[in-house]
Parts: C-alpha cells; structure tokens; sequence
C-alpha cells in the first residue's frame, strides 16, 4: 500500500495526525474529498439513485436525491471543515482512476474514547471486484496505526447485506441492533452495529484481506456483492 501523507502545523499535530492522506493498494485508492470532484459526485449518484437509497441516510425534511450541485457543495464543506478540526476523514474511492464511490470515517471523538464511525457507497456499475473490502481495509488501518483511533464502528441496516458481509469479511464483530437509529428512505430504520478495535487487527486488515483474496484465487473465488 502506497501511503502519502501532509501535516498540519504544530498546534494541531494531535488532531490532524495522518491528514489529509492518499492510500493506494493496486487500483483501488483512497484521496481526499474534494470541491471539484462535485460533477463525478452528482452524475454518479443520480445514476446510482435506486441502487443507494435504500441504505443512504436521509433527512427526513429533505429529497435524498436532487439534480442541483447545492448538496454536494454542502456537504464537501462540512466535512472538509470536519476535518480540519480532527472530526473526519472523508476520502473518495476511486478504481482504477475512476471515480468511484465515498468512505468517510466521521463522528471521530477522542480523549478516552478515540473512537469513529465508519460508511461508505460504491458505483453500482462496479460492485462485485473488492473495492469496497480493500478500501475499507486501509481505512482502518490509517486510522489505528496512523491516525491513533481506537475503535470503528459500520451501522448497517439488517437488510444490506451485501455491506455486512464486507465488515464480516473483514473481521467486524456484530454487536447488537440499534432501534430506529437512522432515517432512511422515508422511515427510521434499525441497524446492526459492527466494530473492530486495534487490539482484533495487530498486524493491519490489509495484510488479512490480501492473504484471503490470495486463497480464494487459488481455492476459488467467494462471491463479492460490494
């Protein structure tokens, strides 16, 4: 995995420790989020508009939806803001070049928590070639080894399951349901917490994943949705 890494000024080092950050392992890379990305952004979510919204997290007074730039703007904004102040990490996925998707790990709290959560969407057009699983696997591992978070979790609505079986893959454990903890398309919805901490993945999850795609090469391919 190919690391590149800015700082920020000394003030800030602890809160901005391993940020902004580029990450690349084979054709799948992790950059950041930027302002210009907002036309790729915009025509992949509204080609991919019934493919997400049954998982995407929806402001129950607002369209998921909208053909404008203003929420793409929006939310490039906030969370950039986010991350100047150590509150998030928002990258985009791309393969192979391409614009691909978003992982963000958001909700950061540190003090005697150090803990995050983790989402992330892909491009319908290219789920199924391990994207996913290898993005979020060197997301994870910045954040412990790099970034010093302690715990992520990935709160999964019980019917994805495509997206569980991505934490499952990667060694996530499944902790309990969540009662109505999100509003997603038009209703609040149940989720699966998942977590890992540092101490479930000592080596890194990227090495885990690279040695199990390795085995199902040679022992046959397991069916990947994501």
């Amino acid at each position: 995995m190919r690391r590149t890494r800015a700082w920020g000024d000394d003030r800030n080092v602890d809160r901005l420790r391993g940020w902004p950050a580029t990450l690349t392992e084979g054709p799948v890379e992790l950059r950041p989020l930027r302002l210009r990305d907002v036309r790729a952004w915009r025509e992949t979510r509204l080609r991919n508009a019934d493919w997400l919204r049954p998982w995407e997290p929806s402001n129950p007074e607002t369209p998921l939806f909208r053909t404008g730039l203003g929420p793409y703007i929006s939310m490039a904004g906030t969370l950039r803001r986010e991350a100047r102040q150590g509150l998030a990490l928002p990258w985009v996925v791309t393969y192979e070049g391409r614009f691909a998707g978003q992982l963000t790990v958001g909700a950061i709290v540190w003090g005697s928590a150090r803990s995050a959560q983790v989402g992330y969407w892909i491009d319908g057009a290219l789920a199924g070639r391990g994207i996913i699983p290898t993005a979020l696997a060197m997301a994870v591992d910045h954040c412990f080894f790099t970034t010093g978070l302690h715990r992520l979790e990935a709160n999964i609505r019980p019917e994805n399951h495509a997206s569980r079986r991505v934490v499952e893959k990667l060694g996530f454990r499944e902790e309990g349901i969540r009662r109505r903890q999100l509003h997603i398309d038009g209703a609040w919805r149940d989720h699966i917490c998942y977590a890992i901490t540092v101490e479930d993945a000592p080596r890194g999850l990227l090495v885990q994943w690279r040695r199990a795609r390795e085995a199902a090469a040679h022992g046959g391919s397991p069916h990947e949705e994501v």
